[in-house]
């Protein structure tokens, strides 16, 4: 399988190491880039073809992924516009729409709407997917194929929903940053060291993480069970209700997803 990137960044940089590390060959994947310096990088650090602009060998693809900004994707594409043939295009684009994305590309209808999270930076990530019906069954296959190589992936059945992947796990690390920080500056206020405060904060979020991914117990049960009575975890959980802790992170959420649609609104306007 041959893959083309269009864009070179840090998540495209992600998902060829993923790649080669799951065995892809170096000859098997190809950058276009338009930063010389994106160029030197890539090339010596994975060993791909590079280019500076679209050609004929960088088509000659069964996957095309589109990684390049939102706001820069409707000029980047427009010199492909007319030369697809049976390319799996897959967009890692936040915002915009299949419906936008294919129309710029002269009515091409072959494609894959993806939403990885940073995570994917060491092979940790999630990806929520969704293809438009002319994708086949294959084409489903290998572009989960590319994405699943830096972590996991998760496929829906409406395109809006991808919004919703947006809000929940593309936009999620940074909430749980966020909640480390301020996990790290409560123990600086209880006198810990920086270093010490934030290692207490990491390692918790992270074994909370890991403990919760190993068990088939909802989140709600694991909470449950290390609450007791009248201790420590509960007052501290019964200060996080009285705060409306649940709705701010529901309203967080979906502000993001409202953003999403902003965005797909906005960029895919002619």
């Amino acid at each position: 399988m041959k893959i083309t990137f269009l864009g070179g960044g840090n998540m495209a940089a992600a998902l060829i190491g993923g790649m080669l590390k799951q065995g892809f060959k170096a000859a098997e994947l190809q950058v276009v880039e338009l930063s010389a310096e994106g160029r030197a990088r890539l090339e010596a650090g994975f060993g791909v073809r590079v280019v500076a602009s679209i050609d004929d060998a960088s088509l000659d693809c069964d996957v095309l992924v589109l990684a390049v900004k939102p706001q820069q994707l409707r000029d980047a594409v427009a010199p492909m516009a007319g030369r697809l043939a049976s390319q799996v295009v897959v967009s890692i684009a936040a915002g915009l729409r299949l419906a936008d994305i294919g129309r710029w590309l002269g009515g091409y209808d072959g494609l894959v709407r993806a939403m990885p999270n940073t995570p994917a930076l060491i092979g940790a990530g999630v990806t929520g997917l969704f293809a438009n019906a002319a994708v086949s069954a294959a084409g489903r296959e290998a572009a989960d194929k590319v994405l699943s190589a830096v972590g996991s992936t998760v496929w829906v059945a409406d395109e809006a929903q991808i919004d919703s992947v947006t809000a929940v796990s593309g936009s999620g690390p940074a909430y749980v940053f966020h909640f480390i920080e301020c996990l790290q500056a409560a123990g600086e206020s209880m006198g810990f060291d920086g270093a010490t405060a934030r290692k207490l904060a990491i390692d918790t979020v992270l074994g909370a993480a890991r403990l919760a991914a190993a068990s088939d117990e909802s989140p709600a049960v694991l909470r449950e069970r290390v609450t007791s009575k009248g201790g420590t975890t509960a007052a501290a959980l019964a200060s996080f209700a009285a705060d409306g802790f649940p709705a701010v992170v529901e309203r967080a959420v979906r502000a993001a997803e409202a953003r999403g649609r902003e965005l797909g609104d906005q960029l895919g306007r002619d």
